[in-house]
């Protein structure tokens, strides 16, 4: 039997080339939400061997931060964010900001705290690297994120809309 997961029991740490293996796992956590919710642009179940590849290129990238959490060591989710610097021109003002990208949390670790620790990393993270703003997105279906997020402070900034042409 484990432990249950408390605030105090998670750690959060920095990813390294060794986790994207870890990485591809504790995907399938929010990928599957994402699958359940528009099968039209997301492929279900796509092979681990295939995405381990892909946490490769993002942890080698030199504006990538990737968080991992553990509960009584064991890995319970993970952060891929993203520092982005924009120049500013005559229409937009210069800003540094992060991206968060990815925010996994498997389903036994779900209103745990995991998602609120790592979210807590990625603005520290954020603000030790000049950013003014954390954004983020997320898909329409996912009522679930959607509260989440909004329950940790976030406002809509841009909204999205899709039309089907066939």
């Amino acid at each position: 039997m484990t432990s249950p997961i408390t605030p105090h029991s998670i750690e959060i740490r920095s990813a390294s080339i060794e986790d994207a293996a870890l990485l591809a796992e504790l995907n399938d956590s929010v990928h599957s939400v994402h699958v359940l919710h528009r099968p039209d642009v997301f492929r279900g179940g796509p092979a681990h061997d295939d995405l381990v590849p892909i946490f490769e290129a993002h942890l080698a990238r030199e504006d990538a931060r990737v968080l991992v959490a553990l509960s009584s060591g064991r890995p319970v989710g993970y952060a891929l964010a993203l520092i982005v610097d924009r120049p500013g021109d005559a229409l937009m003002r210069p800003r540094t900001f992060v991206v968060l990208e990815h925010l996994a949390v498997v389903a036994e670790a779900a209103r745990s705290g995991v998602g609120t620790a790592l979210l807590d990393a990625v603005r520290a993270v954020g603000g030790a690297a000049g950013c003014s703003h954390l954004v983020t997105d997320v898909w329409d279906g996912n009522k679930e994120a959607q509260a989440f997020y909004a329950a940790a402070g976030f406002a809509p900034m841009v909204h999205r809309l899709e039309q089907p042409l066939r």
